[in-house]
């Protein structure tokens, strides 16, 4: 899939500057190539994904000045390549929709205006940088890019788990790494926690499978990554990553049965299917406690009950428009004093649908889930359909962020929010039904 004007690098607008110093048509040029697109957005996605190692060696200041440089060369990049870009019915209302809301509830944030300004700011920018990725570069460019970037990420891990936990024996504080890779987990690598591990590890496995299937990498390159993701996915330890695996992998078996499928008849499966996974969902509701138990995830479990059973206590006080949009939890209350209750410290509400609530409220809340939601439809249809691999990788990311958003909020900040962007704009840019009333 390529977007409209993606192979017309060379009529970008930038030999039609009249007037203009040669020195800035040459800037012009630069900052308006391919090349330079596919330089910034692997930045993009290493930065995006990489933010707990860069905010431990640098802070946080530093972590901001580099989101705000690469905002900067983003935006230059769209400017110059204005006119390759055709908007209509590009950006989901979706999108635009959630994000004025949270940006709505400054006014009732329980934060000081500036903070909560600031941490709207974050949401957008994130979110900006995903919009970026997704008008910049086609989906088979962006597999590249994510999968190149990945490999890195998850190498570097395990890397320093390596050093930390066998050759040196001792933990690197500053990334909080433990060297649990001696005791065969678990790991968190530069990502701050297993779960994120697991995360990404997660979306890196079904991403190397789509380039193994696209042949666009080499064969002995596939396996090794594969071994890579598959390694840290096992060593992070993580439970809530095997839902979402054995959620992909399902996800993945039913696009294969569909795209085999005759199009007469597929429209039968897909009900067919929908039905199959209400029923599953209610099963594994019913028999819950027992799925935790099998996969020894009753701790986990039950941090998770505690938070949400004392955040159950203050959405009663605002049920409607929340206590105002934080993303990752501040160091004030009512998110301290929920701390105090469980008796440890947490960065989120461990589920993204009740940290939504929380923070906008139920309103807030439908219009995430109906963000996902219609997303996960257009990439499901897309996938289901279309002849190229490519469409498969949209519709498997928005199934992993589904089912992870149910035990963990990666969703709504950073790598995770620039992915859901991403994939959530890739999708409407081909199933727009704003386009379709154009062509009509």
């Amino acid at each position: 899939m390529s977007l409209p004007g993606a192979g017309r690098d060379r009529n970008d607008g930038t030999s039609g500057a009249s007037g203009a110093s040669p020195l800035s048509i040459a800037l012009r040029g630069f900052v308006g190539s391919a090349r330079f697109a596919q330089a910034l957005t692997l930045t993009a996605v290493g930065l995006s994904f990489s933010t707990h190692a860069v905010r431990s060696i640098i802070g946080t200041p530093g972590l901001l000045a580099a989101i705000a440089g690469l905002l900067v060369l983003c935006a230059a990049s769209l400017v110059a390549r204005w006119r390759a870009v055709e908007w209509y019915g590009i950006l989901p209302l979706s999108i635009l929709v959630f994000i004025g809301w949270c940006t709505a509830s400054i006014l009732w944030s329980s934060l000081p205006a500036l903070a909560s300004v600031a941490r709207v700011g974050y949401l957008v920018a994130f979110a900006f940088i995903g919009v970026y990725i997704a008008l910049m570069r086609d989906t088979i460019q962006i597999v590249r890019a994510f999968g190149d970037v990945l490999r890195a990420l998850l190498g570097v891990s395990i890397v320093l788990e390596v050093l930390s936990g066998i050759i040196f024996d001792i933990p690197i504080r500053v990334l909080g790494i433990q060297g649990g890779i001696a005791g065969l987990g678990p790991i968190q690598g530069i990502f701050g926690s297993r779960n994120m591990l697991g995360f990404v590890a997660l979306i890196a496995l079904l991403t190397f499978l789509v380039e193994w299937r696209m042949k666009i990498v080499q064969r002995t390159r596939a396996i090794l990554s594969l071994t890579l993701a598959g390694l840290c996915l096992v060593l992070s330890g993580s439970p809530t990553t095997w839902f979402a695996l054995g959620a992909a992998l399902l996800a993945l078996a039913a696009l294969y049965g569909l795209r085999k499928a005759s199009a007469p008849t597929r429209w039968r499966w897909q009900i067919a299917l929908l039905a199959t996974g209400v029923v599953t969902i209610v099963a594994a509701w019913i028999f819950r406690i027992r799925i935790i138990e099998l996969l020894d995830a009753r701790s986990e479990f039950d941090v998770r009950l505690d938070v949400w059973r004392e955040l159950s206590r203050y959405l009663n006080l605002n049920p409607l428009q929340g206590w105002g949009w934080v993303g990752p939890w501040p160091d004030a209350p009512p998110y301290t004093w929920i701390e105090l209750a469980t008796g440890r410290a947490h960065g989120t509400a461990l589920n993204a649908y009740i940290d939504v609530y929380f923070q906008v409220g139920v309103i807030g809340a439908l219009l995430f889930i109906a963000l996902l939601g219609v997303a996960l439809v257009r990439a499901w249809l897309l996938a289901s359909t279309r002849r190229s691999v490519v469409y498969v990788w949209p519709a498997l990311m928005l199934v992993a962020i589904t089912v992870t958003s149910f035990a963990e909020s990666f969703a709504l900040f950073e790598g995770g929010w620039m992915l859901l962007v991403v994939c959530a704009v890739k999708a409407a840019r081909d199933m727009s039904w704003r386009d379709a009333l154009r062509r009509e």
